[in-house]
């Protein structure tokens, strides 16, 4: 089988979304003086695995469910093209289950040796957790996508989860001001999420997949989308002014524009096929930020 297939499958562009919690929470911990690139990469590693297996497990559950059909807008997955089967992709998810759990583990492991056994474990629970979100969202008869809790997951785990444990692993501190930047992230991730809801709001409640644009109308869906946008740039901002050092800190206000535009954008579209573009937008905007953010940590030293 040739590997552009399952290249295909894994969705590598939904990748920066997934790393800006990482990226943030590494970026907190450094402003305390906390870093280990060991740490780091170990942290990149898992979380990209795990949103693999999302992708593949929403993939496989999509497809049993009939989500998946020929009324389906964005791009054709590899199980509705026939290029991989129902068998393969089980086996992949199988596989890249055990490759999150060991590199877990391994990330655990190295990011808790001086504190009490305690943490590891309520780590690994949490690491589980994650596990268990990545394939239940459409695999099950109670898959909690088709039940509009996929914005509480995504915002619990690309938000806070996300960006409050990559910055423990590193620093083995929880400081509740660091809230404020999780919850901005975990709102951006979800922003994404309500894009993709949006743009398939038609084809998900022809299938019963009940998710939160289903339930309250593509106008309301809208109004809740200025919401996720505009509220972690207000959020991010209350953050600096409690930690104010320097205004290098502020350098991720260069991609805020980039948002403004994205909501004129979704303000103007009234057909949820044309909002599809705007899912990269909005991914890679919140990527940045958290990159942008973590620059402006490394400046902040060197200045």
């Amino acid at each position: 089988m040739a590997i552009k297939h399952w290249i295909s499958a894994f969705r590598l562009r939904t990748l920066p979304l997934a790393l800006a919690c990482i990226v943030m929470g590494n970026a907190l911990a450094l402003s305390h003086i906390y870093f280990s690139w060991k740490i780091f990469f170990l942290t990149i590693l898992t979380t990209s695995l795990l949103q693999i297996l999302s992708n593949i497990a929403n993939d496989y559950g999509d497809f049993v469910k009939g989500t998946d059909n020929e009324k389906r807008v964005g791009p054709m997955r590899t199980l509705q093209s026939g290029v991989i089967t129902k068998q393969q992709m089980l086996i992949a998810i199988i596989i890249l289950t055990f490759l999150s759990l060991f590199t877990g583990i391994w990330t655990i492991y190295e990011g808790t040796k001086d504190a009490p056994i305690q943490s590891s474990l309520v780590l690994l629970f949490i690491g589980i957790g994650a596990i268990l979100a990545a394939i239940t969202y459409t695999i099950g008869k109670k898959a909690y996508g088709y039940y509009g809790l996929g914005d509480f997951f995504v915002f619990m785990f690309f938000g806070i989860v996300g960006v409050m444990g990559s910055c423990y692993l590193q620093s083995a501190e929880i400081l509740i001001i660091n809230l404020l930047p999780a919850s901005a992230i975990g709102l951006l991730s979800v922003a994404v999420l309500n894009l993709n809801n949006m743009r398939d709001i038609v084809n998900d409640k022809a299938s019963g997949k009940n998710t939160i644009v289903v339930k309250m109308g593509l106008s309301n869906a809208k109004k809740y989308h200025y919401f996720l946008i505009l509220c972690p740039v207000f959020l991010m901002l209350f953050f600096n002014y409690l930690t104010f050092s320097s205004y290098i800190g502020f350098i991720y206000l260069l991609v805020v524009p980039i948002l403004f535009i994205h909501l004129k954008k979704v303000q103007k579209t009234d057909v949820p096929q044309a909002l599809d573009p705007e899912l990269k937008k909005v991914a890679l905007s919140t990527f940045f930020i958290s990159l942008l953010f973590f620059i402006g940590v490394i400046l902040d030293f060197l200045i």
